[in-house]
């Protein structure tokens, strides 16, 4: 769940950053007692986002507005669609379009291409993760954006699960070394925080196995071949998961190898933004 504080406060810091002393051109040229009427018009095909996020800047810019809603987050979308209108004082329609246009084009972009990669392995069992490549400050939006578009989120941070990774294994020394460091590291904190280690070959994937006391292997950049062989040799003692460079295009090949996850930095770093308006009418 997307948290109501983090939302407030991004608005806030938002439109401040967008009005400063003022929205000059809308003061000098519209009425200030002026009502006016938008529409959220669709010009692209995806998934559409971020109509939730629009309720809110709306009721925090202006609480009177009359919103009506046409089309909820996560609904297909095409050109011509309208997803919602808004009636309220035009100063302040103008005062949250851009803010409201800017977080839909980009949600709405990531939750469609999550969207593809799921369809993709439609029937594989495999859930599609996203990564933490994401837009400093806009993490909460984009991983919003991609549970929207059916796939899931992967760590929200670095303090909310263990991932050991090449860095962290050659500045310890060894996939043991790292290991028995992170389980003690645990257990002397009183954290309660699942293990992901990546491995980079067959022969890192067998250290692994020999010391255990992990949740998840993470298998990255390997070939398909190397992958079947990989996920036989784990046999179902830990949750495997496939990264590294994987494409629309070769998803559904990983996906078919056994693995359980599949995590693709691309949704969050490699999207199309849609294009979307707000016109008034």
């Amino acid at each position: 769940m997307t948290n109501l504080d983090q939302i407030q406060n991004f608005i806030k810091e938002a439109l401040h950053e967008d009005i400063q002393d003022g929205d000059h051109t809308s003061l000098a040229c519209v009425p200030a007692d002026a009502i006016g009427k938008a529409r959220l018009l669709v010009k692209d095909e995806g998934v559409l986002a971020g109509v939730e996020l629009a309720k809110h800047i709306f009721q925090y810019v202006n609480p009177d507005f009359k919103l009506k809603i046409h089309l909820e987050d996560g609904t297909k979308i095409k050109r011509g669609d309208i997803a919602f209108e808004v009636e309220g004082p035009s100063q302040d329609i103008l005062k949250a379009e851009r803010l409201v246009l800017n977080a839909m084009q980009r949600m709405s972009g990531i939750a469609t291409m999550s969207r593809q990669f799921v369809e993709v392995v439609e029937g594989t069992g495999v859930t599609v993760l996203d990564t933490r490549k994401t837009t400093p400050l806009l993490r909460f939006l984009e991983k919003w954006a991609v549970r929207i578009g059916g796939a899931s989120n992967y760590r929200t941070g670095l303090y909310d699960r263990i991932m050991i990774k090449d860095n962290h294994i050659d500045f310890c020394g060894s996939i043991e070394s790292a290991v028995k460091k992170v389980n003690a590291y645990l257990k002397e904190q009183n954290l309660d925080l699942e293990i992901t280690i990546e491995v980079r070959d067959l022969k890192e994937l067998e250290e692994v196995l020999a010391v255990g006391n992990v949740n998840r292997i993470m298998l990255d950049n390997f070939e398909i071949p190397t992958m079947v062989e990989a996920v036989k040799r784990i046999n179902g003692a830990y949750e495997v998961e496939a990264s590294g460079g994987i494409t629309l295009e070769t998803i559904r090949g990983y996906a078919e190898t056994g693995v359980g996850f599949i995590s693709v930095g691309a949704l969050t770093h490699s999207f199309q933004s849609l294009d979307l308006s707000l016109k008034k009418y």
